[in-house]
């Protein structure tokens, strides 16, 4: 009987190579009639095309991912498939345009088959680490899940008298000795022009996951979370962007055009954000150079060229993405955004 270890590394095996092989057979399946139907239904050019497919999908099997079994995976499963699907959309665009015969813009393929494989391949590898039954480790129930960022902001009294919590003889580190009840130097014109307020300390407390541990109650399983189920969350929210770029490269207009050239390939460029690790400090200036900046420009020549083909959402989106990295990641190092009475 196989350990829990070995079906769940089989199960994770066949899943990412049906995520390989799928894609390519069914869309080369689909450029294959597309052949057929230009060549004046020549069957000849059908199985052609068919078996150009087998001997890929095989080739590729035996000589690169059966025996290397590439690392990591999301650059091979790239390279292999999601490239070659998105080629092969490409010359389907290229042969419909050159014959004068506009048959097929391949509108509900790129985004219901293609990404969906490399979402689900993104899933598999994010989801790799944890386990399949039971709770998972790394639930945010049982572990903090995020830092907790703590500032400690100390404010006396204008009488002078310190807080019991500010140190041995009543002393802090940065305030004037105080002596018979009033205080020393500038705090003496304070007490004179401020009305009078309590010692206080005031803690901020700056946590992704600032929550208590543990409910009770009928209505308690509805906080109940799983590391897991948000990871299927996480990776669909990662390429909703990539997939509306592709749904404008279907749509008739643009497809059949020289712009499906540029969208296609800034389509395929976003997608090299999935070699990143999902924490990995890369990841945010990879999403702004491959996938924000680029997206908002091509965004914009698609609008100003055939009008409202993607919703300006998007657009809006991109911008606004690229603005705050820009800012929060350069701006705010230079001199003239690092004073702290602006805001």
């Amino acid at each position: 009987m196989p350990s829990g270890k070995k079906v769940k590394l089989i199960l994770y095996e066949v899943l990412q190579f049906a995520a390989l092989i799928i894609p390519v057979f069914v869309i080369m399946e689909r450029f294959a009639s597309l052949i057929h139907d230009v060549k004046g239904r020549d069957r000849t050019a059908y199985w052609l095309v068919v078996a150009a497919s087998i001997a890929y999908v095989t080739s590729v099997t035996l000589l690169v991912w059966a025996p290397v079994r590439y690392r990591p995976t999301a650059l091979a499963y790239l390279i292999l498939c999601t490239l070659p699907c998105f080629a092969i959309l490409i010359a389907s665009s290229k042969v419909q345009v050159d014959s004068g015969q506009l048959l097929d813009s391949f509108t509900e393929l790129p985004v219901s088959l293609v990404l969906f494989f490399l979402i689900w391949l993104d899933i598999i590898e994010r989801i790799r680490p944890c386990k399949l039954m039971g709770k998972d480790s790394l639930d945010p129930d049982l572990v903090a899940s995020g830092p907790v960022l703590t500032h400690m902001e100390h404010v006396t009294t204008v009488s002078g008298q310190p807080h019991p919590e500010e140190g041995q003889n009543g002393l802090t580190h940065d305030q004037p000795e105080v002596r018979k009840g009033t205080a020393s130097g500038s705090w003496q014109d304070v007490a004179n022009s401020q009305p009078s307020t309590r010692a206080s300390s005031t803690m901020y407390l700056y946590s992704s996951f600032s929550r208590p541990r543990s409910y009770s109650g009928r209505l308690s399983f509805l906080w109940k979370r799983d590391g897991r189920s948000e990871i299927f969350v996480d990776s669909f929210l990662f390429w909703f962007d990539t997939v509306e770029m592709v749904r404008v490269a279907g749509v008739p207009s643009v497809f059949y055009s020289a712009w499906v050239f540029p969208v296609y390939i800034l389509a395929f460029l976003s997608t090299l954000r999935m070699i990143i690790t999902p924490h990995n400090p890369l990841l945010s200036s990879a999403g702004f150079a491959l996938q924000d900046l680029p997206f908002f420009i091509i965004r914009v020549a698609l609008i100003a060229v055939f009008g409202f083909v993607t919703p300006v959402l998007y657009p809006l989106k991109n911008a606004l993405v690229s603005l705050a990295f820009i800012y929060f990641t350069f701006l705010t190092k230079l001199k003239c955004f690092r004073h702290q009475s602006m805001f």
